[in-house]
């Protein structure tokens, strides 16, 4: 009972161990608290990935990809068994997108990615990305009339607004069209006087339909009435952020036409263009994804690149994007695949192999931060080894008289460990319930921070989410608990050892 009696006294009479105590609750909030958001990160980029990509695609290694989707679905399905729940093919290409802006001809590298609206949907989240409430419902390439989110509906009450989708659609096209054909009469007007100034006017080119019998069914296209082929483009590729203003401005929104250019199919590939409708626009939150897709209905593309057989009218795809039953052992399904395609003709990669360097590089930093922070831990393990050193030089002579009066080596050794263990539950606990209030509140304490300081402490911008992920494991708490533990014991027993091997006499003629 008497070790216990001097642990306590110990423990509220000797203030400078409120330093080694203070380091470990330091130590452990931390790593609550970074493992925690760590693991938030981590398991929302995971979510997003897997609902962006699907959890699985089976790819052509050529770009003029593999004929007869339908057999190798059947393939698929023939192979995994019932742990298939959807299947679409896509094609998958290279590109350039260009439009205007203010005059001038805007030029980005994008890939291209034909779908089929009535099953892509089914295998990923792609349709929850874009900013038409119809198109989220049932997904297709035709413009609306309006109806565009202004703010991002999936985060509404943080997102930043977007007034140039307000009149976006149908609404704006007529709009432009009319400003257009106006712009091109002042021209042609321009133009007209111009010549009559230099004495050269005449009847302008021959109209070469003039003499066709059908030249009165030649209607030439017109933007108001009619659009070209919808494209749904990713966000990164046709806004910026003003921060000024707060709000993120479109160089085009839907309603414009862009011009895209992919290379044809065959031995000697060319670039061939063509004119599309921005419909609706794709913001996933992940910047590598925003600032590069741009999908297109499969059977375009297909015609676009020549990749239509003309005897059977069915098209090449190079890409099977294929999502799993909830459960399905993602590694399993894939190699039985890869045994039963040749790898010559076909990769099969699971989401996890795609973007493994990304994931093997945020578990890398996990991995060095947990060490480092785990350091501030070992820093309280030092000063607990110095503050008992410290108590035993300063109590030798009353470590004699505990001798003298009976107290074995265990006993003295058992003063010294309990108060180890003693300043280790108290700094653990301590820290244990901070870094879980921190965890759970970590939202509000931005916002005041940023109050405070008036600069975005989290942008959503740079690290895709609109809140501070987190998840707290309890066997990662757990783990760090008794971490602060092992290293306050451990820390306590070569002066424990020490009070423990002290002779009575010679600690009696200490003082």
């Amino acid at each position: 009972m008497y070790k216990y009696l001097l642990c306590w006294r110990y423990l509220r009479t000797r203030y400078i161990a409120l330093a080694s105590i203070i380091s470990v609750t330091l130590g452990v909030a931390t790593m609550i608290v970074v493992n925690s958001v760590m693991s938030g990160f981590t398991t929302e980029m995971m979510d997003r990935m897997r609902g962006i990509m699907s959890d699985m695609t089976f790819d052509a290694q050529s770009l003029e990809g593999f004929a007869d989707s339908d057999w190798h679905m059947n393939e698929i399905r023939r192979v995994a068994g019932d742990q298939i729940e959807g299947l679409t093919p896509t094609v998958h290409v290279p590109a350039m997108l260009s439009y205007s802006f203010r005059g001038q001809t805007i030029n980005k590298q994008i890939l291209l990615i034909g779908i089929d609206e009535t099953t892509h949907a089914n295998v990923s989240d792609f349709a929850k990305y874009l900013q038409h409430p119809a198109n989220r419902n049932q997904l297709g390439f035709a413009l609306h009339e309006g109806g565009y989110d202004t703010v991002d509906h999936l985060a509404p009450d943080n997102a930043v607004p977007r007034p140039d989708l307000e009149h976006a659609g149908w609404e704006y096209r007529r709009v432009r069209a009319r400003i257009d054909a106006e712009e091109d009469k002042q021209i042609e007007a321009a133009q007209a006087r111009a010549r009559a100034a230099q004495g050269k006017i005449d009847a302008g080119p021959e109209d070469p339909f003039s003499k066709s019998p059908d030249a009165n069914k030649i209607t030439p296209f017109n933007a108001a009435e009619n659009q070209h082929t919808g494209i749904i483009v990713g966000k990164g590729l046709i806004s910026a952020f003003k921060a000024d203003e707060n709000t993120d401005r479109f160089l085009i929104i839907p309603g414009d036409d862009a011009q895209i250019t992919v290379p044809s199919a065959g031995r000697q590939p060319k670039g061939i263009s063509g004119a599309f409708t921005v419909v609706d626009v794709y913001e996933s939150k992940m910047s590598e994804y925003d600032s590069s897709f741009v999908f297109v209905p499969l059977r375009k593309l297909q015609e676009m690149r020549g990749m239509i057989d003309p005897t059977t009218d069915v098209g090449n795809v190079t890409s099977i994007q294929i999502k799993l039953k909830e459960g399905a052992d993602l590694d399993t399904v894939r190699d039985k695949l890869r045994a039963a395609f040749p790898s010559g003709l076909f990769r099969i990669d699971t989401w996890r192999d795609k973007q493994s360097p990304l994931l093997a590089a945020v578990q890398m930093e996990k991995a060095v931060l947990n060490i480092l922070l785990f350091l501030i831990i070992a820093v309280a393990g030092f000063g607990i080894l110095a503050i008992f050193f410290m108590i035993v030089v300063e109590k030798t002579r009353d470590i004699g008289v505990l001798k003298s009066l009976g107290a074995s080596r265990r006993g003295i050794m058992g003063i010294f460990l309990s108060y180890g263990l003693s300043l280790g539950m108290v700094g653990a606990g301590a820290g244990m319930v901070l870094g879980l209030l921190f965890v759970h509140y970590i939202n509000e304490i931005r916002d005041v921070l940023e109050w405070v300081s008036g600069q975005k402490v989290f942008d959503p911008s740079i690290y895709y989410f609109f809140k501070i992920p987190t998840m707290v494991e309890p066997l990662t708490v757990t783990w760090v608990v008794l971490g602060a533990l092992a290293i306050a014991v451990l820390a306590s027993i070569l002066p424990a050892q020490r009070a423990a091997r002290l002779h009575p006499v010679e600690a009696l003629r200490h003082e």
